[in-house]
């Protein structure tokens, strides 16, 4: 063989990386040590997560039986699955389960992987930082110019105010998660 060919081999060569797909799913990773539980987030998440089915339920054979469309409950689904993502979001980011492409992580060496982890969890504090900020400034918005929802007319603030109140606890555990990793 020639170095050329040699060279142009070892190119076309895959490398295996592990993914987190190549481990055994039955086995759950390890959460954690954290001063603040998640049952709160967990217990919140489970009950939005139910209402939002019953709503759902509700409206499916509402429109089945009569064919008519509950449209009102659009509001409270909405506004559920907002609390639903974003406890999902602290659950995930205080278990460093949140998504990320680790492809290039993985390629650097440990000291490059901890700071690849420092600047990704200080970019999600700034994000959920520019979310209350913008939040805050909507829930404002809404109160001042007394907006309300269009299905059942109460004020629109009560619904949008989930979003700055969670990205705040949000952001929290993004700050715990960074305090753990850099210990």
């Amino acid at each position: 063989m020639t170095p050329l060919s040699q060279a142009v081999s070892n190119a076309l060569v895959v490398r295996t990386i592990p993914m987190s797909s190549d481990t055994d799913p039955s086995i759950a990773p390890k959460e954690p040590d954290l001063r603040v539980p998640l049952t709160f987030e967990r217990v919140v998440a489970a009950v939005a997560m139910g209402a939002l089915c019953l709503i759902t339920l509700g409206n499916v054979i509402a429109r089945y039986l009569t064919n008519y469309s509950f449209a009102f409950t659009e509001e409270y689904s909405i506004a559920l699955m907002v609390i639903v993502t974003m406890l999902g979001a602290g659950i995930a980011t205080a278990t460093d389960r949140q998504i990320r492409v680790t492809w290039f992580a993985d390629l650097l060496p440990p000291r490059g992987r901890f700071v690849a982890e420092v600047i990704a969890t200080a970019a999600a504090i700034a994000m959920f930082f520019v979310l209350i900020v913008l939040g805050a400034r909507l829930v404002w918005d809404e109160y001042r110019f007394e907006v309300t929802s269009p299905g059942l007319g109460e004020p629109q603030w009560i619904y949008t105010s989930a979003l700055p109140l969670l990205s705040l606890a949000v952001m929290a555990r993004a700050i715990g998660h960074l305090i753990r990793t850099v210990r």
